[in-house]
């Protein structure tokens, strides 16, 4: 939240989404989310596509989204317990199609621009290190994202 407040006035006033963990979006406002946007965040716990239908991503069409930035793959007791329990009714496909790589191309593939994600495991400390520098490197100082990205992995 902190984050999203200093960025505040360098958003549009489209900027909407879902903030906090009071509510776990339902599949109908994530569709929402991702088809009517032209940027799209989510920071969140475990593999963004373990909240995402991958049969309705697989037949979408997002191409006015131009930039897609999962800051994923935290893992807390809770979360792990959540995806073991969803896990246990896909096949080994399923969750292969969920990796980051995979998700970066699905995502690319359904008309996505660009896609920015974590490759491996992390804490939501150094994801929000991180969503801090995207901000300022793009909003701020109006970067790229590949420069962007280039910075994050110095």
């Amino acid at each position: 939240k902190e984050i999203l407040e200093k960025y505040h006035d360098l958003f549009t006033l489209q900027w909407e989404g879902v903030i906090g963990n009071m509510c776990v979006p339902s599949q109908a406002e994530w569709e929402q989310l991702l088809t009517n946007c032209s940027a799209f965040l989510f920071y969140g716990m475990e593999r963004f596509m373990s909240h995402v239908l991958l049969n309705w991503l697989v037949a979408v069409n997002i191409p006015q989204c131009r930039l897609v930035i999962l800051l994923d793959l935290v893992r807390s007791q809770q979360s792990y317990q959540r995806i073991t329990n969803s896990d246990i009714h896909k096949s080994c496909l399923h969750i292969a199609l969920e990796r980051p790589t995979e998700t970066a191309i699905l995502l690319s593939l359904s008309g996505a621009g660009s896609v920015i994600a974590t490759q491996w495991y992390t804490t939501l400390q150094e994801n929000a290190e991180r969503l801090e520098v995207l901000f300022e490197k793009l909003l701020s100082f109006g970067k790229m994202s590949g420069q962007t990205v280039h910075i994050l992995q110095s």
